[in-house]
């Protein structure tokens, strides 16, 4: 599931309240100017607004579409997070001998804090306290917790393989791996750290109110309410899709319309508890599904 079907028309209402605010104060103070003698000789045709219209619906489709495909980019790299690490975890418990099983839970505990220190990093909110713990009892400290973690496998790989009779093959098979979550990792920063250029907003946001300036003057100035609820709704849905996409293009804010990495560590939790044999598997919240308050 990669959406809140629960989520609320409110909440979106409340992320663009101060838009809607303005909107209608200068909808309405542009539909009071239009009656004023000077402004009333002045008629556009419908084409002028018509066309700056389509100008910024053009601006808009853009700006939505680089918005999904960043979504969309961020749900595929965590899908192959939650590939490699099922893969990272099979070959382990095939390539090290039956005894070694202390070897074998020491990759797949610090594998599984590794998905939920990524998730918490990204999100930046504060570690959880299982996360802290497993830092604390290994004296892990660094600026960036998932890198080193994912250090620590190659460490331990290092010191184990040629004691535990890896050979070389063996090896390169999973180094190649954790180099696969590094290189997730690293997208999934990129696309956290890199934001949407501040000026397209200034731009949009402008054309906006211009388009809502210049559009009473091309309509009929009888029938003022109409005039200005025309003048308010349809800029107020411009900014409603501008919103829509600027919730979408950070995709590891904790929103509503979040990436669900949470649900996806527990995911990962899940699959290797089982593939270890380890019979305390959890049970999957269902809330975890959306982003958390």
């Amino acid at each position: 599931m990669l959406l809140n079907k629960k989520i609320s028309i409110w909440y979106f209402i409340r992320e663009i309240k101060a838009q809607i605010v303005y909107m209608g104060i200068f909808a309405l103070s542009i539909g009071l100017l239009d009656l004023l003698p000077g402004f009333r000789r002045i008629s556009l045709p419908l084409n002028i607004p018509a066309l700056l219209g389509t100008a910024v619906s053009l601006l808009l489709a853009f700006r939505t579409s680089q918005s999904y495909e960043r979504w969309w980019e961020a749900r595929t790299v965590w899908g192959a997070i939650v590939n490699d690490s099922r893969t990272l975890m099979r070959l382990i418990i095939q390539f090290f001998p039956a005894g070694e099983d202390k070897i074998i839970k020491e990759f797949a505990e610090r594998q599984m804090i590794w998905t939920y220190a990524l998730g918490e990093s990204l999100r930046r909110q504060p570690f959880s306290d299982r996360v802290q713990k497993y830092l604390d009892e290994h004296q892990i400290k660094a600026v960036n917790i998932p890198n080193a973690l994912l250090d620590a496998h190659s460490q331990q790989l290092k010191e184990t393989a040629s004691s535990k009779g890896l050979t070389d093959f063996q090896q390169m098979q999973l180094n190649d791996i954790i180099t696969r979550l590094c290189d997730s990792m690293g997208k999934c920063e990129r696309l956290k750290n890199t934001v949407f250029p501040r000026s397209y907003s200034i731009l949009l946001h402008t054309m906006i109110y211009v388009f809502a300036a210049i559009l009473p003057f091309g309509l009929d100035d009888g029938q003022l309410a109409v005039e200005i609820i025309i003048t308010f709704l349809i800029p107020v849905m411009f900014l409603a899709i501008e919103k829509t996409s600027i919730i979408m293009q950070d995709p590891f804010e904790n929103g509503p319309v979040d990436t669900p990495v949470t649900s996806l560590a527990q995911t990962i939790e899940m699959n290797i508890k089982q593939m270890t044999g380890d019979q305390n598997v959890p049970a999957k919240k269902e809330n975890s599904l959306y982003y958390e308050m």
